[in-house]
């Protein structure tokens, strides 16, 4: 038997070849796109990919070093079966010793002969799913018989169809197929393929459990980045656990945190707000005279700085989430904001809602519409559904706008722009700040962008 190991069939330079071949088309940027991106399927191919290698391996040794063998070593007792089958018929070719022949053959070979006189070998032919297996027979037959012949192993499962060219006729030899190939390696490649799936179901059930707990990980850091108290316990691997305790300690350190925040500006408020009353109080009581007045405008200043430093500290409170008409929203803040003088139109969705913060987001779009509304004469707000789902609100002006490389800078908390849109009379640079900390309290975001009236336009993104 010839040598059937990889390398006498692949050259080993060829190999190299397909090698580097591969290397080159397949680039790290290339496969990276194509495996896959989440945790449950990475980890899922990084336990399928090796059994998958694994039963290749075992069914390419199996076919190679056992199935392709002993297919040739049945196929050459097959042919010399045959061999000598048609040797005794040209030794004598009467009838009965053509039926003592036949006869032999069906009780010691399982051969099943008979005699067609005057006809010829067929020609064409189906061919194989396995011509390997065919192929194997073939040679054996060859290597046994000078006589022309035909095989056709395709018209009949369970049999093969031998036809040897004789004196006046065919020799037609029909042989079960379990006589030429070894007809139970089917069932090895169901087993493999059995355990395979059994595996595969295995590690799904296993993986999936373990992804499971770092989405509600995910679920709990999200909410808690919208501000929305939603209950967690650690659960999953020990590794899974402890990254959701240190989130459970982050959690109320931050809350601590912010809680701190909250009470101390508010406490400086009230003790600001107590002077600031009497100080009100004198001058409304004080003569009439320009100096009076400078006071009162710097009192009534004074106040609305207590009250934005306030706003920004205590965020979004503890105010629930409620489904909220946009449009009435949009419409009822406009209105208030036209009173500066601004001629402001508004664009709005039926039916637009959202789950919101009301008095929070409110004070989020005051912010952005009293701004342009101080810096332009012309504002225009807009809000629709988006494609991928969740809201977006625009706000445009046709004042002087702000350099696009100082976006970001608007957006600092007391940042007061030369030149900018965050500097007014009364402002203290916290207005841009407040409804970008507000928009992202709600999962989404506030970004600054070029007009097409000429000035600035603040979008503003929620989420589905």
């Amino acid at each position: 038997m010839a040598d059937n190991t990889l390398f006498s069939r692949i050259p080993l330079r060829q190999t190299w070849r397909r090698v580097r071949l591969a290397r080159r088309f397949i680039t790290p940027r290339i496969l990276k796109r194509l495996l896959p991106t989440s945790l449950f399927g990475r980890s899922l191919l990084i336990i399928l990919l090796p059994i998958v290698i694994m039963q290749a391996a075992v069914t390419w040794a199996f076919f190679e070093a056992h199935w392709r063998i002993v297919t040739g070593q049945l196929s050459e007792a097959l042919a010399g079966d045959i061999a000598w089958d048609v040797s005794l018929y040209q030794r004598d070719p009467s009838p009965m010793a053509m039926a003592a022949l036949a006869d032999q053959a069906e009780r010691d070979q399982s051969l099943s002969i008979v005699f067609l006189p005057g006809a010829n070998l067929p020609t064409g032919g189906r061919r194989s799913l396995l011509p390997a297996f065919d192929q194997a027979l073939r040679s054996a037959v060859d290597d046994h018989l000078p006589e022309p012949f035909f095989i056709d192993s395709v018209r009949y499962p369970a049999y093969i169809d031998i036809r040897v060219k004789v004196k006046d006729g065919v020799l037609r030899i029909i042989a079960p197929r379990d006589r030429a190939f070894a007809a139970r390696g089917h069932i090895f490649i169901l087993w493999l393929t059995g355990a395979t799936l059994a595996l595969t179901a295995v590690a799904i059930l296993f993986i999936r459990n373990q992804v499971r707990a770092i989405e509600r990980l995910a679920q709990a850091a999200e909410a808690f980045g919208k501000g929305e108290d939603q209950k967690f316990k650690p659960h999953g691997a020990r590794e899974v656990r402890q990254a959701g305790r240190a989130f459970l300690d982050m959690k109320v350190r931050l809350q601590r945190h912010i809680d701190q925040r909250t009470v101390l500006l508010a406490s400086v408020s009230h003790d600001l707000r107590t002077p600031l009353t009497r100080l009100k109080l004198e001058a409304a009581l004080a003569p009439p005279s320009p100096r009076v007045e400078a006071i009162k405008q710097d009192l009534a200043e004074m106040e609305h700085m207590i009250d934005e430093y306030l706003a920004f500290a205590r965020g979004q409170g503890g105010e629930a989430v409620e489904v909220v008409d946009l449009g009435s929203m949009i419409k009822s803040v406009s209105r208030g904001a036209a009173q500066v003088g601004a001629n402001i139109e508004v664009q709005a969705s039926e039916d637009l809602e959202a789950s919101l913060r009301p008095n929070a987001f409110r004070r989020a779009l005051s912010n952005l519409i009293m701004n342009a509304a101080a810096h332009g004469r012309q504002v225009a707000v807009a809000a629709r559904a988006r494609s991928g789902g969740g809201v977006e609100i625009t706000v445009d002006d046709d004042g002087p706008g702000i350099p696009p490389d100082r976006y970001e800078e608007a957006f600092r908390p007391f940042s007061r722009l030369d030149e900018a849109r965050n500097q007014n009379v009364k402002g203290v640079g916290l207005g841009l700040a407040i409804a970008r900390d507000v928009a992202r309290g709600h999962g989404g975001d506030v970004t600054l962008d070029r007009s097409p009236l000429g000035g600035l336009r603040a979008v503003v993104r929620l989420p589905a």
